[in-house]
């Protein structure tokens, strides 16, 4: 996994490209994160069952999930988002639910009622969307009750971002594109 800089010049690599390893860094990884002091998360989650911490500096501080249904079990991670409250919220996709962690992979809670959740966006309101397969978006507040829903693409979305202006940005396929999402007032 390579981390680069807005201007695309290399700053750190994680983990060695063509050596999956199952349960270390990595199989086959699907989503990261970055926190506030500079912590990277990542699921691997398309050959292992794991979650990854690094240091800012590219060290593996810890990893944990293994394959199953319980808490702290993954089943296909898929996504991750670091919340304002300091947590991990990681889609555990197949598992159709997203699990709650502390930042030292703690498990608190789970949030249900997806169909295969897929990506994971905060925004600045605090606002946590999550995309299915089903496909729809959901909106949540940060004790994860529901506060809205909606199809937002055909096909769903595979990855999801935002801006300050509060628009989405849904990486879909099949076919191959990105749809932004307009807040409007």
């Amino acid at each position: 996994m390579l981390i680069c800089d807005t201007a695309g010049a290399r700053r750190l690599t994680l983990g060695t490209r063509h050596e999956p390893r199952l349960q270390a860094p990595f199989n086959h990884p699907t989503s990261a994160a970055v926190a506030p002091d500079g912590d990277v998360y990542v699921a691997d989650g398309y050959g292992n069952s794991v979650v990854h911490r690094f240091g800012a500096d590219g060290a593996l501080k810890q990893s944990w999930g293994n394959p199953g249904a319980g808490p702290g079990e993954f089943s296909t991670p898929h996504a991750l988002w670091i919340d304002p409250r300091d947590r991990v919220l990681v889609a555990d996709r197949e598992n159709n639910r997203v699990q709650v962690f502390d930042r030292d992979g703690t498990y608190l809670s789970e949030w249900t009622d997806f169909y295969h959740p897929m990506a994971i966006y905060g925004d600045e309101r605090g606002m946590i969307y999550v995309t299915d397969q089903i496909p729809r978006i959901s909106m949540l507040d940060l004790d994860g009750n529901f506060v809205g829903r909606c199809r937002g693409t055909l096909n769903g979305a595979h990855g999801m971002t935002g801006d300050a202006a509060g628009n989405l940005y849904l990486s879909e396929l099949p076919p191959e594109k990105v749809t932004r999402l307009t807040l409007l007032s």
